[in-house]
C-alpha cells in the first residue's frame, strides 16, 4: 500500500514536473520570439517611411524637371518670337524704300524738284538705334511733310572711316533704315516717297582724322525735294527693289 502511494505520487510529481516544463517551454519561446515580431514590425513600419521619403523626394524631383522644363519652354518660345519679330522689321525695312545709287535713275523729271528742308541725326559707335533726341529731331522734321506737295525723302546713310568696307555699307543701311521705319510707321509716309540714296559710299561730310569728324559722319541725312511743277508725283515712278552695290574700294580702317 505505501509502495503504491509512494508511486502515485512519483507520478503525479512528474506530471507537475512536466506542466511546469512545458509551461517554461513556451514562455521562453514567447519571450525569445517576441522581439522578433516586433522587431520585423519596426523595420516594416522604417521600410514604409522610407519607401514614402523617396516618392515624396521623386515628386519633389520630378516637379522640379516639370517647371524648369516649362520655363525654358517659355524662353525658347520668347526667342523665336523675339527673332520673328526683328526678321518682320528687317522685311519691312527692306521693303519700304528704294534703294539705288542716285534719284537720277529712279525719278523721272528730278530737274523739277527742290530741297525744302533737311535734317541729320548722328549714331554712337557701331550703333544704328535712334535715341531720345533723334526722334524728336526726326518729328521736327516730319512735321513739314503735310504741306509738301508732291515730295520725296532722299535718305542718306554713313560712316566713318574706321573698320571694314563691308561692315560700314550694311551698318550704314541699317542705320538708314532705322530712320526710315521710325518716319514709315509714326508719319504713315507711303513707301514709294523714301529713296536711299549712296548707302555705304564714301560720302563723307567731315575729316575722320579727328573724332569729333568721325562723329558727324556716323549719320543719316534725310532730304525733303518737292516737285516744284506738282505735276510729276513720285508715285509714277518706278520701284527699285535692288539695293546699291556696295563700293569696290573703301577705308580699310570699324565704325567708330
Amino acid at each position: 500500500m505505501t509502495s503504491q502511494r509512494f508511486g502515485f505520487v512519483m507520478t503525479a510529481a512528474a506530471l507537475v514536473a512536466l506542466g511546469v516544463s512545458g509551461c517554461a517551454s513556451k514562455n521562453y519561446v514567447r519571450t525569445q520570439t517576441g522581439p522578433l515580431i516586433n522587431h520585423s514590425d519596426q523595420l516594416d513600419q522604417k521600410s514604409a517611411e522610407n519607401n514614402r521619403a523617396i516618392h515624396d523626394v521623386n515628386d519633389r524631383a520630378q516637379a522640379g524637371i516639370t517647371k524648369a522644363q516649362s520655363s525654358a519652354d517659355s524662353a525658347n518660345a520668347n526667342a523665336e518670337n523675339a527673332s520673328q519679330q526683328a526678321n518682320t522689321a528687317d522685311t519691312a525695312a527692306n521693303d519700304v524704300a528704294h534703294r539705288a545709287d542716285t534719284l537720277d535713275s529712279v525719278v523721272k523729271g528730278l530737274d523739277n524738284y527742290r530741297e525744302v528742308t533737311k535734317t541729320s541725326v548722328t549714331f554712337g559707335f557701331d550703333k544704328a538705334n535712334l535715341t531720345t533726341d533723334d526722334k524728336a529731331q526726326l518729328d521736327t522734321f516730319a512735321g513739314q511733310l503735310g504741306s509738301a506737295k508732291s515730295y520725296i525723302l532722299e535718305v542718306t546713310g554713313g560712316t566713318d572711316s574706321v573698320g571694314p568696307a563691308q561692315y560700314n555699307y550694311e551698318l550704314s543701311q541699317r542705320r538708314a533704315d532705322a530712320v526710315v521705319q521710325y518716319l514709315a510707321a509714326k508719319y504713315n509716309i507711303q513707301p514709294h516717297r523714301f529713296y536711299l540714296i549712296g548707302i555705304g559710299k564714301d560720302q563723307y561730310v567731315a575729316d575722320n582724322k579727328t573724332a569729333e569728324g568721325r562723329k558727324e559722319n556716323r549719320r543719316v541725312q534725310v532730304r525733303l525735294l518737292s516737285n516744284m511743277n506738282g505735276d510729276n508725283a513720285p508715285s509714277n515712278q518706278p520701284a527699285v527693289t535692288g539695293q546699291a552695290t556696295p563700293p569696290s574700294k573703301a577705308p580699310t580702317t570699324v565704325d567708330e
